[in-house]
C-alpha cells in the first residue's frame, strides 16, 4: 500500500469520523428535546430536528401517522402534511423556544373527503398532563380545513 492509498484512506477514516459525530449530536439534541416535552407528545409526534442560535431554539415536531380514534371505522390514507405553525413554548436558558409543527392529514376513503386529528377530542378522551393538555389547546386553535 502506498503512501498516497494511505492518505486516502486516513481522509475516507476522517469524513466517517466528522459524520458519525455530526449524527450523534444531532440525536442527542432530539434526546435533550425529549426531556423538554411533555411525556405524553410521543405518542403523537416525533421530533424530527432540533437548531438553536445565539437567542433561539426551535424543535420540529411531525405528528406520526397513527390513524385518529373518531375514524376508526373508516379507511383513511395519509396525504402528507398541512403547512407547519410555530407555537411559542417556555423560554430556556434564556432563549426563546419555538416548537415548529407539522400536522398530518388523511384522505377518508370511505367519504373523500380531507379529515385530520381532533385534538380537542384526543383531550377530553385521554388521561394527560397539564402540559400536554396546554400543549394541545394551543395547536387546535389551527384547527384548519385548508390543503
Amino acid at each position: 500500500m502506498t503512501i498516497s492509498d494511505q492518505s486516502e484512506k486516513l481522509g475516507d477514516l476522517r469524513k466517517i469520523s466528522l459524520f458519525a459525530k455530526k449524527n450523534m449530536q444531532d440525536q442527542s439534541g432530539v434526546n435533550l428535546a425529549k426531556l423538554l416535552l411533555p411525556d405524553d407528545i410521543s405518542a403523537f409526534f416525533t421530533i424530527t430536528d432540533v437548531t438553536q442560535s445565539n437567542e433561539v431554539i426551535t424543535i420540529y415536531l411531525e405528528e406520526n401517522n397513527i390513524q385518529p380514534q373518531e375514524y376508526k371505522n373508516d379507511k383513511l390514507v395519509s396525504k402528507g402534511f398541512f403547512e407547519s405553525i410555530t407555537v411559542q413554548d417556555f423560554p430556556l436558558r434564556g432563549k426563546s423556544v419555538y416548537l415548529e409543527i407539522r400536522r398530518r392529514r388523511w384522505t377518508n376513503e370511505t367519504t373523500g373527503e380531507i379529515v385530520w386529528r381532533d385534538w380537542e377530542v384526543v383531550a377530553s378522551g385521554t388521561r394527560m398532563t397539564k402540559e400536554f393538555a396546554s400543549f394541545l389547546k394551543v395547536i387546535s386553535r389551527y384547527q384548519t380545513g385548508k390543503l
